[in-house]
């Protein structure tokens, strides 16, 4: 019995007032690397003067880890603004009731595609599912890129490339969306000859990027973060957004989201940061961070090199709500390719 209160405890403790009795104005829980959004929850705290107190997911239960904490605190939230890295779990958080209408000319600057029809999540500062290749490999290895997705399999690429297994993440999105467009059987049936393929499957994008970089492979599929980071570190990779052809028409980007929780007492302060997060300012803070991450604000300027959306290359239009469906639907299938 003891064992079992721990913890609650723990989450007693932390929504205790800080030390000294110290209030606070607003609630964010954010799934986004810590590196990134605590910066710009301390730059809202003193452009606003109110007190955040933040609360981040740690690496190894990203966005997931806080999603089960805000359903475990349906009854009695805790939260304001959950500020998530990815798209599916929020809208999962509408689904079941744990959010509420967040609308305002700020928002509403976002384009209609990136933002929910209700006003309950909003889009921002996206990744884009691309294919990070060393050029000098490829060259030494005389082949050259799949012209799509679909095609990392065929024997001509499969044995020079790498890809996240679809159990998490933005891998796991990107194939759940792929299934509600273009059948579930047709992507179960290529994630199956995948296993067969001779493509390397590993546990995330980020270990695809660092095996490219080790000289692994010449080229792997992951986020446009993970190959930021490779060619922040010197790593001289290149971009390539794939499926820019007639028969797939255009690169997934998966966008950060900010929704206001259901039940909260600090409305006001909460949409304050919701449209603090999607103002041009911080789009072009996070596009010229680490991260180098894709505005959606038609008015945020981008860094030079950075590629934006419809402009320079095409964007493939996702239905989110029929994504999130498919992706519970498809995630125990994807887990028993994999995990037999």
């Amino acid at each position: 019995m003891r064992a079992s209160l721990v913890p609650l405890l723990a989450l007693v403790a932390w929504t205790l007032p800080a030390c000294g009795g110290a209030e606070y104005d607003l609630v964010v829980y954010a799934s986004h690397d810590q590196e990134h959004s605590e910066p710009i929850i301390k730059m809202f705290e003193e452009r606003t003067g109110l007190k955040v107190r933040a609360q981040y997911d740690v690496e190894q239960n990203k966005t997931v880890g806080l999603v089960n904490r805000l359903i475990a605190e349906k009854d009695a939230p805790q939260c304001d603004v959950f500020w998530n890295n990815e798209i599916a779990h929020t809208i999962r958080l509408k689904r079941l009731g744990l959010t509420q209408p967040a609308e305002s000319e700020a928002t509403r600057a976002i384009p209609a595609e990136f933002r929910d029809a209700e006003g309950h999540w909003v889009g921002f500062a996206a990744r884009a599912r691309v294919l990070m290749v060393d050029p000098k490999q490829l060259e030494a290895a005389g082949t050259s890129l799949p012209p799509s997705i679909w095609e990392m399999t065929a024997a001509e690429y499969a044995k020079y490339g790498s890809m996240a297994q679809p159990l998490t993440g933005t891998t796991l999105t990107h194939f759940a969306v792929l299934s509600q467009q273009l059948g579930r059987e047709q992507v179960l049936d290529w994630l199956r000859a995948s296993r067969e393929s001779g493509i390397a499957l590993t546990n995330g994008n980020a270990t695809s990027m660092k095996r490219v970089c080790q000289g692994d492979f010449p080229w792997c599929l992951t986020d446009t973060d993970d190959a930021a980071a490779a060619i922040a570190n010197g790593y001289a990779m290149e971009v390539v957004y794939p499926d820019q052809t007639d028969a797939v028409q255009g690169t997934l980007l998966i966008p950060n989201t900010a929704c206001m929780i259901a039940g909260s007492e600090r409305m006001e302060a909460a949409q304050q940061f919701i449209d603090y997060l999607v103002s041009p300012e911080i789009e072009e803070y996070l596009a010229n961070s680490r991260a180098r991450q894709i505005p959606l604000h038609p008015e945020a300027k981008a860094p030079e090199g950075l590629q934006l959306p419809f402009r320079d290359f095409a964007v493939l239009a996702v239905d989110w709500e029929a994504a999130a469906t498919e992706l519970q639907e498809v995630e125990e299938e994807f887990q028993k390719i994999f995990t037999q």
